[in-house]
């Protein structure tokens, strides 16, 4: 079956054209947009679950092309790049389903000229050190004699990498000495002509110091610039997040991007498996939540959202979690767990019934276009799965804590639920944020009696009953507002604002760039052109803990495409969460970045050239 697809944009609609060899009756066009979808011309929408449409089209004939426009069932959702064309596109038809041709996705890389040699002036490292007092003279060293598991960590890292190994018996003599006082992650490097001397605080100063080296080695193209660099980091979390419930990342993909975190000294990774696309992860105590959602598309509980098209998915075994967690630990990352409540719950809710008040007449839809997609905390059902659940995830991960969701509440929800009706005027609730917070507390208090922390996005600081509470770790996401407010009140935050941090959004306006845009364009120098703690917030400081970088991937087809997404705009996160002196600025980062192209390429990791 010979079929042709193409899209193009044109305005607020997206035009699209099909075409068969052969004659076809009956067809159906199936796609994911990144919203509700409306058909203009060329067909009659028959189903719609949030951003997946099915469009029935008339009979094509043989040689015989079909014209659709469509466009968001929002206006708020313009088109702005190639990200926006249909995902996943597929008929169905008399004779089966027919997969379309899919349009090029990701960023589009340019052809690579010669590689430059490096530049700039000053150490040629992200994220730059505390403190760096240079000498005369370089050090030249390709490989280093020294005996110490975080050496060996390293010299594993700069193979899978295809870097020279770092360890070599006959190489630059390395001494490593103990650093007193709590100085966890923090080291001195001492670079002399005759050698080098490391004084760590602890196996990770010794690992980041390893990778230092591993970093100048290639950035100075072995010639290594003799001084000393006092290093130590500005926040203990240093945070990168990956989506897996809008696509499935395999898992060698994972244990590449913790490489990367590695090499930018990040140390913690935020794994979001469970979302309104699926729940990703193999639990014992409801296997239905996993068998049922793991692979989405035809035929499926969900349907192709989010370019899911004929069928794709999977979920992580434990064997996975393992191999995840000890080369994790082997790079000093922590793997802090996700699951999604009370909303982005749409896939919990076509895996376990008894989770929604049959009496709820109520007509909320998610941001996303989903309906039914929160869990009601008034049903028993609900807490008879939560709490099992949230107890065997966090007992998998032994950061001892576990991310409980908890963002994006539609507007109106619980309204028409008698039975929540009930729950809020027996527990005093106010509005939606009420019983949301309610629900929030319940959970993170059964997860305190096992000694493990609550963490969750931003709005469950909400609530009349004063959110979730527990010392829970809230992640301030929309911007820094609400982290500042959550602090005041005394919760730990990470900033992670989507207007700097959000590697999903697109790095420009460009029309042929890919990625969202709801938040900003995202070039590599916004990356540091904000404060963790703002200006006027100062009193906030001890309770900013950490920033991170968050992937989103709604716009995600094949694990390569976040390559160009992340780098090199990663670099710039690395810094803002590592550099106590903010010694970078937009340009200031742009010069030096330019420098890790070089290492990109080498260790093949595709960066986007155009930020």
């Amino acid at each position: 079956m010979t079929l042709t697809f193409a899209a193009r944009i044109e305005g607020a609609e997206i035009h699209c054209q099909i075409g068969s060899a052969q004659a076809l009756r009956d067809p159906v066009f199936c796609f994911s947009l990144i919203a509700p979808a409306r058909v203009i011309a060329g067909g009659t929408l028959i189903r719609a679950v949030a951003g997946y449409a099915e469009v029935a089209l008339p009979d094509i004939p043989a040689g015989g092309v079909v014209q659709v426009v469509v466009a968001h069932e929002d206006p708020g959702f313009r088109p702005v790049n190639r990200a926006w064309l249909p995902l996943g596109p597929h008929l169905r038809t008399r004779d089966g389903v027919l997969p379309l041709p899919p349009l090029p996705a990701g960023v589009m890389m340019p052809d690579q000229g010669p590689v430059p040699p490096p530049s700039g002036d000053g150490l040629r490292l992200i994220p730059q050190p505390f403190e760096w007092h240079p000498a005369e003279g370089v050090l030249a060293a390709t490989g280093f004699a020294v005996n110490h598991p975080s050496f060996d960590a390293a010299d594993a890292l700069a193979r899978r990498f295809g870097l020279p190994p770092l360890c070599d018996a006959t190489g630059t003599l390395v001494t490593v000495d103990p650093l007193p006082g709590p100085t966890a992650e923090a080291y001195d490097l001492m670079i002399t002509p005759q050698g080098l001397r490391i004084v760590a605080g602890d196996d990770a100063g010794v690992l980041y110091a390893a990778i230092t080296l591993m970093t100048l080695r290639e950035t100075h193209g072995g010639a290594l610039p003799c001084g000393q660099i006092s290093d130590r980091p500005r926040f203990g979390w240093r945070g990168q997040h990956l989506d897996c419930a809008r696509h499935f990342y395999q898992p060698a993909t994972i244990l590449r991007l913790l490489d990367l975190m590695a090499l930018c000294k990040l140390n913690r990774f935020h794994w979001h498996f469970a979302d309104d696309e699926a729940f990703r992860l193999d639990v014992e105590c409801a296997p239905d939540l996993w068998r049922t959602t793991a692979f989405r598309g035809q035929d499926c509980a969900v349907p192709g959202v989010f370019g899911g098209g004929i069928r794709s998915g999977g979920s992580y075994s434990k064997a996975d979690v393992a191999q995840v967690l000890a080369h994790a630990a082997a790079l000093c990352i922590a793997v802090l767990p996700e699951i999604e409540v009370p909303a982005h719950a749409f896939a919990i809710n076509r895996a376990i019934p008894g989770l929604r008040d049959p009496q709820d007449n109520g007509t909320e839809v998610s941001i996303q276009g989903y309906r039914d997609n929160i869990l009601n905390p008034a049903m028993q059902a609900t807490w008879a799965l939560l709490e099992p659940l949230t107890t065997e995830v966090a007992a998998l991960f032994p950061i001892g804590m576990l991310h409980l969701g908890c963002d994006e509440l539609p507007p109106g929800a619980w309204e028409g639920s008698p039975a929540v009706g009930r729950l809020k005027a027996e527990q005093g609730l106010e509005g939606q944020d009420g019983v949301q917070g309610w629900a929030m507390a319940r959970l993170a208090g059964h997860l305190a009696a096992q000694g493990i922390r609550a963490a969750a996005w931003e709005e469950a600081a909400k609530g009349n009953q004063g959110g979730i509470g527990h010392d829970a770790l809230l992640f301030s996401w929309t911007g820094q507002g609400p982290g500042v407010e959550a602090a005041r009140r005394g919760h730990d935050v990470v900033m992670c604002p989507a207007q700097h941090s959000y590697f999903d959004m697109a790095h420009s306006a460009d029309p042929a760039d890919w990625g969202a845009s709801w938040a900003a364009f995202i070039g590599l120098e916004d990356t540091v052109n904000w404060q963790p703690v703002p200006l006027g917030a100062e009193d906030i400081a001890a309770r900013v803990v950490g920033v991170q970088g968050c992937y989103w991937s709604e716009f995600t087809t094949d694990d390569a495409e976040i390559e160009p997404m992340i780098a090199p705009r990663i670099l710039g996160l690395a810094n803002k969460a590592w550099d106590r002196n903010d010694s970078l600025d937009g340009p200031g980062l742009s010069a030096l970045a330019a420098c890790y192209g070089p290492l990109f390429d080498k260790i093949g990791w595709q960066r986007h050239r155009g930020a």
